[in-house]
């Protein structure tokens, strides 16, 4: 691609010179423009070209998730500071310390567990996976201080069993992991871990890796209904475990890892290896890493037959894919070495030449074949016919598994609705697909397959169901479930029976139950239900038996109901006080539709509301009333504060003027009282000329 993009500078360079290096003023106008326009649309193209190979390149990495279970953070690993992304939310189950069981896990120091409290059944649902082909891998992991307690369980994906532990998977490189090539369509993936009863299910990590959409293609039974299973992926010649990305490889490839097998047995082989580069490895759709051809094993003069053999599982299809590449000093060109391939005895490839299949010395080969095994083990013989030795690279074995078909949307999301409504125990364990895998349906849940639409329906919430794994018999009458019934259990449309008896379920029963036509048997007896009884489950014209006994439900029992009674139906209305209107329960009084209680309930609705904006009115009028007391109140006060002020000024005036009314009288009587004391003594008034010389002079 960068070599593509650099083409494209270099033809773009070369314009631009061409067309800078042109006079205009000594050629024809007419051939300036032309030229003109040319430079330009080609500049344009070469612009939306450039922008369409960088879009490619920038959108060549593959999707990538990887999860560290149990880790309360994301971490990087060394050495290649791999992300692992925290599991908070994605799941329950319970965090611990982790003891690693192979020195190929990842070096994560975390794990989550799941206690059969938390039900038989856990899952990891991840959302928002583009639409793709993806390896998915799993590493199982040991609890901190208890690497003795080995557990065992099953691992299923998208509602398939991949994987089942087997007793000493710890010291087993191979087996402690697993790991599929899997189709994801909707958006999201579930991965989910099903107890077996020998120990909690422990997961280390979770890794989601896309790879091409054409990757191991094997034949027209491939596609999105086929899963591959890895069973067994080895490097020979080689003692060093590695994975793609070890090698340096394409991470389209999904960073496989490859078990080392150094020698088929003792003087079996000879191990071949080489530094030179290993033409067509890297390519679509596989993207083998070039650095896996660059060893081999040879088969020997004691022991030209070069063969393998490996436990399987019976009866099962395999993809089986070889690996060449002629890396031997000694073979110079084609038809030096020639060998027929068998499986189990049975030849599926005759005269293979490496050097004249693949093209020449130091370039890959690929063999893809499917075969079917009754039996337990696979053995792979490469057969000299030229040159007395086989040569081998690489093997890889799949199990070939068909994809479960899958329960039906609508119906999931009606039990998950009806889980969350109930608030039903984890115990259950209602996680992942309800009916597939076929050995793990979700107890209390009775599944069906439509073979015309290809997906499972729900046809019966009942308690017969048996688990073989745990010896007991569980459903949902009796388990002491709280909540209500939501409407979305009308979305069971093939629902047969429902059995929800002896719990502590409340409120009304759902009139959108009566759209479940196919129901047969309804078991809501000793619960707290209340209120009336629908009138749309006279409608359920296959109903046969009805229990709602021991509730506190009302009203008038459904006419359509009372008349099923004469065709043998099984009701059962008693303990319910407020029932009435079929033989064996109180007569009805008068009897109001549903319209009339509407109205009433409207008309009390009505004068309520009525009634509480008259208190208010009420209140505030009284309250208006008080204020105005209270402001008459200071009034009259303040009136007689004025009126006694007023009184108290015109009295100070009243003294004022009256003082001053009888001071010139005063001044009157004083003149005169001195006019008769001048009278009566003349000589007092006299001054000192009149009275003569004084004797003192």
């Amino acid at each position: 691609m960068l070599r593509f993009t650099l083409l494209w500078l270099l033809v773009f360079l070369f314009a631009s010179i061409s067309s800078s290096s042109a006079r205009p003023e000594l050629v024809d106008k007419r051939v300036f423009a032309f030229h003109f326009h040319f430079i330009f649309l080609f500049n344009s193209f070469f612009l939306f070209g450039l922008f369409l190979t960088l879009s490619c390149f920038l959108t060549t990495a593959p999707y990538a998730m990887r999860i560290s279970c149990g880790a309360r953070q994301n971490i990087r690993t060394p050495p290649t500071y791999t992300r692992w992304y925290k599991d908070f939310a994605y799941t329950g189950g319970i965090p611990a310390n982790a003891t690693a069981p192979s020195h190929i896990t990842p070096p994560l120091k975390t794990l989550r567990y799941f206690p059969l409290s938390e039900g038989p059944e856990n899952c990891y649902i991840i959302n928002r996976v583009p639409k793709g082909h993806y390896s998915v891998r799993i590493f199982f992991g040991l609890v901190e201080y208890e690497i003795d307690n080995e557990p065992l369980f099953e691992v299923s994906v998208e509602g398939t069993i991949i994987h089942s532990l087997k007793s000493g998977w710890s010291k087993n490189d191979e087996q402690v992991f697993a790991e599929a090539l899997v189709f994801l369509l909707d958006g999201s993936v579930s991965i989910c871990f099903h107890s077996t009863g020998h120990g909690d299910p422990t997961i280390i990590s979770i890794e989601i890796l896309q790879i091409d959409e054409r990757a191991y293609y094997f034949g027209p039974e491939w596609g999105g209904g086929v899963i591959l299973k890895t069973t067994s992926r080895l490097t020979c010649g080689t003692s060093k475990p590695k994975f793609d990305e070890d090698y340096s490889g394409d991470h389209w490839g999904g960073d496989r890892f490859w078990h080392p097998i150094r020698t088929f047995g003792k003087n079996a082989d000879a191990p071949r290896s080489t530094e030179s580069g290993i033409k067509k490895a890297s390519t679509v759709p596989n993207f083998y890493p070039e650095a896996l051809y660059q060893s081999a094993v040879v088969s020997t003069d004691s022991k030209p037959d070069l063969a393998y053999t490996m436990d399987v599982d019976p009866n099962k299809n395999y993809s089986i894919w070889l690996h060449f590449a002629e890396i031997d000093a000694t073979i110079t060109g084609a038809g030096k070495r020639v060998f027929d391939v068998l499986i189990n005895g049975g030849t599926v490839f005759e005269n293979v030449d490496v050097v004249g299949m693949s093209g020449g010395r130091y370039t890959a080969l690929v063999l893809n074949t499917t075969v079917a095994l009754s039996g337990r083990t696979l053995t792979i013989t490469l057969h000299p016919k030229k040159g007395n030795h086989a040569i081998l690279t690489a093997i890889e074995v799949f199990q070939v598994i068909v994809a479960e078909s899958k329960t039906s949307p609508d119906e999931v999301r009606a039990l998950q609705a009806l889980k969350k409504s109930l608030g039903l125990p984890n115990r259950f364990g209602w996680n992942g697909d309800p009916c597939v895998p076929k050995e793990h349906p979700w107890s209390g849940a009775d599944c069906h397959f439509d073979k015309s639409g290809g997906k499972w329906f729900i046809d019966g919430l009942y308690t017969a169901l048996i688990s073989f794994y745990f010896c007991m018999i569980s459903g949902l009458d009796n388990q002491g479930l709280r909540g209500s019934l939501p409407n979305e259990i009308s979305k069971l449309h093939h629902l047969q029976s429902i059995n929800l008896s002896g719990n502590s379920i409340h409120g009304a029963i759902p009139s959108s139950l009566g759209a479940v036509t196919s129901l047969e048997i309804l078991d809501l007896s000793y619960n707290f239900l209340n209120g009336s009884i629908p009138e749309s489950l006279g409608k359920l014209t296959a109903l046969r038996r009805l229990n709602l006994n021991g509730n506190s439900l009302s009203g008038r029992v459904p006419s359509a109901l009372g008349g099923r009674l004469l065709n043998g139906a099984s009701f059962n209305f008693t303990d319910n006080h407020g029932l009435c209107g079929i033989p064996g329960l109180p007569k009805c009084g008068p009897h109001l539709s549903a319209g009339a209680k509407v109205g009433i309930a409207f008309a009390v609705f009505l004068s309520l509301v009525l009634l509480v904006i008259c208190s208010i009115c009420w209140w505030k009028r009284r309250q208006n009333i008080l204020r105005a007391q209270q402001i008459a109140g200071y009034l009259h006060k303040a009136t007689f504060v004025v009126h006694l002020l007023s009184f108290l000024f015109l009295t100070y005036i009243s003294f004022s003027s009256a003082a001053s009314r009888s001071a010139p009288y005063a001044k009157a009587r004083t003149q005169s009282s001195h006019d008769i004391q001048m009278s009566r003594n003349p000589s007092r008034g006299r001054t000192a000329s009149e009275n003569g010389p004084s004797l003192l002079s």
